[in-house]
């Protein structure tokens, strides 16, 4: 993972409401955004907006059904997130591998 990757992922968990859309969504594997807008209280465009942020950062999939758009967390993205955090301890391991 890039130092790149993981600054947009830590861009886009840094902002709590979206951490909590990120966390239902886990917990919870195709949820809708109807759902979401229940549970968090939020607007449609709020939601969507935060969906878009997670989506771009490769913590969530998104599938059309119908009318409904179903998200899912993709564990391999945190899973990689996670392992790079790790390695920030060893000085200059993200850079290596970068190369």
């Amino acid at each position: 993972m890039t130092t790149d990757e993981l600054a947009k992922i830590s861009k886009a968990l840094a902002d709590p409401t979206r951490l909590q859309i990120y966390e239902s969504i886990a917990a919870n594997p195709n949820t809708y955004c109807g759902q979401i807008i229940d549970k968090h209280d939020l607007s449609p465009g709020t939601v969507s907006h935060h969906l878009k942020i997670l989506m771009e950062a490769r913590l969530i999939e998104c599938r059309r059904d119908g009318q409904f758009i179903h998200n899912r967390a993709v564990p391999e993205t945190m899973r990689e997130y996670t392992q790079a955090l790790a390695r920030l301890a060893r000085p200059g391991k993200l850079e290596r591998d970068r190369k």
